[in-house]
């Protein structure tokens, strides 16, 4: 488990210095047209493919949540992204936000070629998305190394792999905020 974390970080390093690309295969064998979540979920499987997925707010999308993304897609076939509704994230981050709404944040993400699908919840945790798409990897930003998630228990439950992958320093919607203000 410990070389595998290791080399996780490794290649996660070698990525963001610029030393490799994403070749969009999947994209070919998935077709052009928009799919939903559960779509390419399906569509993985169904070709024997591993399926990435990440969650998060996603507000004021910035360097540190493309990084996090292009190294997530880098891990499998497909990357699914779970993004928190606007309520969700209120409920989360206060009553200020999201600055950017769910639509915008949606559409943002979607743009991305390390995208492939995204899907929005209403919960305060991912972990019923999980449930449904059920990735053979979850990904979050090194901010949660260490910490038990609230969807733990559904990832041990489908056998799903936790990838903490590091996040770039200085690079959060926070400090953007502070920063702006």
């Amino acid at each position: 488990v410990e070389a595998v974390t290791v080399g996780v970080g490794e290649a996660s390093r070698f990525v963001e210095r610029g030393g490799a690309a994403t070749v969009r295969t999947q994209e070919q064998r998935l077709g052009d047209r928009p799919r939903t979540a559960l779509e390419v979920a399906r569509l993985t499987r169904a070709q024997g493919g591993r399926l990435i997925a990440t969650g998060g707010c996603f507000d004021l999308l910035h360097a540190g949540h493309v990084s996090l993304l292009r190294r997530a897609r880098a891990l499998g076939d497909a990357l699914v992204v779970c993004v928190n509704s606007d309520d969700s994230v209120r409920r989360l981050k206060g009553p200020a936000r999201p600055i950017v709404d769910a639509r915008d944040r949606v559409e943002v993400l979607r743009a991305l070629s390390c995208v492939d699908a995204v899907l929005v919840f209403e919960e305060d945790t991912p972990a019923e998305s999980i449930e449904l798409l059920r990735p053979d990897v979850w990904v979050k930003g090194g901010d949660y190394e260490g910490e038990i998630l609230p969807e733990s228990r559904v990832l041990e439950r489908i056998g799903a792999e936790f990838v903490a992958l590091s996040t770039l320093p200085g690079r959060s919607t926070t400090n953007l905020i502070r920063e702006i203000q």
